[in-house]
């Protein structure tokens, strides 16, 4: 009996889920008519007027007042609609993942994409060593991937599903058109992660959401917990990891940068020390997030280190 009362429910689930994917795909391709500009201008608008009814706009507000306790209420305020703006931009570009990275070294107008450190990112592709690569919620986060594809480099781009079953199969169908290997964070996600480092690949993770299982660091002046498993895989493989970041520059334009190996602190017996090594990753991305802070997620709970954790 239970079975078959499950069997409706599972049913409507299915329908629900073709419909929604149907309507995603809609809004996608109205956006590719409307082209990346005004696709996301239009994305830009509804975020900034959508979003501070949102429940989350009260946990932008109260990080922002957080990091910048001197910082003038109307200026809280007008930094967390620009997020929204950066935010609501991200998704209207989404369809236009394919044509927003145009990068070509030996053009030489510049095109919609720039990118800062490419000596970098070849050395990483042409050095026969595994990497690793981190990055931050900044602009449209999701053009390192890209970069990597299209110059030949092998990497894995883990990446956290939407929750929406109809918005996360049309966003891994644009994802598999424009970007190499991707990888789910879910559980055993992380054999699938060493196996690529065991043959020679890279990986690229975002690294400044909050891990509940996480190991401490210093963000913007207050404790969180960040995922350690970028540290643990550098400590055991001994191999370069940089940080890549995008800022969004005027004129609907981008302009991604790598940065050179970090030296990450290591344990008396000379191995790389996790939990340092991840503050090193965090510090990177506390500086570009206090650059452009408004192109960050600050809607995100990023802080929720429990009471009573010190750093040591």
């Amino acid at each position: 009996m239970v079975h078959r009362s499950l069997r409706p429910r599972s049913l409507a689930s299915r329908v629900t889920e073709t419909v929604m994917v149907g309507l995603v795909r809609s809004v996608f391709a109205l956006s590719r008519v409307l082209g990346p500009e005004r696709s996301g201008a239009v994305g830009a608008a509804l975020a900034r007027t959508i979003g501070p009814l949102l429940p989350t706009h009260r946990t932008a507000l109260a990080n922002i007042r957080a990091v910048y306790p001197g910082k003038p209420e109307s200026e809280v305020r007008a930094l967390a609609r620009a997020a929204w703006d950066n935010l609501g931009r991200v998704g209207g570009e989404y369809p236009h993942l394919g044509t927003l990275f145009d990068f070509d070294p030996d053009r030489a107008e510049p095109g919609r994409t720039e990118v800062d450190g490419i000596e970098h990112f070849l050395s990483l592709r042409d050095d026969d060593k595994p990497g690793i690569i981190f990055s931050a919620h900044l602009a449209n986060w999701e053009l390192p991937a890209i970069c990597a594809a299209r110059f030949g480099l092998d990497a894995t781009a883990v990446f956290r599903a939407p929750n929406d079953p109809a918005i996360a199969r049309v966003l891994h169908e644009i994802r598999s058109e424009t970007m190499g290997g991707l990888e789910a964070a879910r559980q055993g996600a992380a054999f699938a992660m060493q196996g690529a480092l065991e043959k020679g690949g890279h990986l690229g993770m975002l690294i400044d959401q909050h891990f509940t299982r996480g190991v401490l660091v210093n963000f913007l002046g207050r404790p969180a917990l960040v995922n350690p498993i970028l540290g643990k895989f550098a400590r055991r493989f001994d191999c370069p990891v940089h940080g890549v970041r995008v800022i969004r520059l005027p004129g609907h334009r981008f302009r991604l940068q790598l940065t050179p190996p970090l030296d990450l602190p290591r344990d008396p017996d000379g191995q790389i020390n996790v939990q340092g090594a991840m503050q090193a990753m965090t510090s990177v991305v506390e500086s570009w997030v206090r650059e452009n802070p408004e192109q960050w997620l600050w809607m995100h709970r990023r802080w929720r280190a429990p009471a009573g954790l010190k750093l040591t």
